[in-house]
């Protein structure tokens, strides 16, 4: 098996991987406003898939950069994290074909999950938490600088014109944050009570996918200074300026 050097030890080790995993979406929804029942139910369903998957040997371990050769193709790794740590896009340098995963999708935007960074970075649970959307603008940055004439996805229709894709996208995100902006200014609120505005009951359902994406685009108005968190009764939240 062939798997990307930082993420080898993930695949070897399964097991205590998502337990990490666990233990870091766990203490960042307490910290963030999700009720604690909310919170159980989640880890306990984490728990339960885990069932789905297993450790794996990796006989190969590939570095950022470096080539692939396989079905009769070069094929160039390049590391692109963000929607998780270890997104990868496969160029064929020759044909600017890329296999691209969900990196970059052609009709939706990939939600960048707060994760445990690859690479021996634990991190603090609950704090000093991965920027996960920065990180994902930075990566499509360097693939809108990278010579592609299609991209194949993990689902969807190939992206044809992948410097227009993350122009669109960066649009996007900019629209979220500056509606996040608002209700902030409006009074402080916690990343839960954020997501509770603009998505309701999903925001319950699925509260880490909705806490990930709020925490994103939050991460774009404290990196300029428009945001500040404050604490109160143990749960972060933001305030204006």
């Amino acid at each position: 098996m062939c798997a990307l050097d930082v993420l080898a030890p993930v695949v070897e080790s399964h097991a205590e991987a998502a337990e990490r995993d666990d233990e870091l979406a766990e203490a960042l929804m307490l910290r963030h406003g999700i009720p604690r029942d909310v919170v159980m139910a989640l880890r306990a369903m984490s728990q339960a898939y885990r069932g789905w998957g297993g450790s794996a040997p990796v006989g190969r371990r590939l570095a950022d950069g470096e080539e692939l050769e396989w079905a009769g193709r070069r094929m160039r790794v390049l590391h692109r994290p963000g929607h998780s740590p270890s997104d990868t896009v496969f160029l064929d340098e020759e044909s600017r074909v890329a296999i691209g995963g969900d990196h970059l999708l052609a009709r939706i935007s990939s939600n960048p999950l707060i994760s445990r960074p690859l690479g021996g970075r634990s991190g603090e649970p609950g704090s000093g938490r991965p920027r996960a959307l920065l990180m994902y603008m930075e990566s499509m940055r360097a693939t809108r600088e990278t010579p592609i004439e299609r991209i194949l996805p993990g689902h969807g229709e190939p992206v044809q014109n992948h410097v227009a894709l993350v122009d669109e996208r960066f649009t996007l995100h900019e629209r979220r944050a500056a509606k996040l902006a608002g209700l902030i200014v409006e009074r402080p609120r916690s990343a839960y009570e954020l997501a509770q505005e603009l998505w309701g009951n999903v925001a319950v359902t699925q509260a880490y996918l909705t806490l990930s994406e709020v925490l994103g685009h939050v991460d774009l108005l404290l990196e300029r200074g428009a945001v500040h968190e404050e604490e109160r009764g143990g749960v972060t939240c933001f305030a204006a300026g």
